[in-house]
């Protein structure tokens, strides 16, 4: 993977953890855990899209599968914390 396709990685999970964060209402752990959950969460929406066969070409789907992934490790963060 080329440095800007890593750097688009990084911005797009960063927009994902933010989103996961307002979706998640008020339950996240702050913008900047949120931000870091979704640069994360990106690495495992790609791969947990790529197991359903779903595949995301553009900034949009991009976006959605890591908002997807951040919402996972949300989800899971959260059930470990209690």
């Amino acid at each position: 993977m080329s440095l800007q396709g890593i750097l688009i990685l990084i911005i797009v999970g960063m927009i994902a953890g933010w989103l996961a964060g307002v979706i998640w209402k008020g339950r996240g752990f702050g913008l900047v855990p949120n931000i870091v959950i979704g640069i994360v969460g990106s690495f495992v929406g790609g791969f947990l899209f790529r197991l359903l066969g779903i595949a995301a070409h553009n900034l949009v789907g991009s976006i959605a599968a890591a908002l997807a992934g951040a919402l996972v490790l949300l989800f899971v963060i959260s059930k470990i914390r209690r």
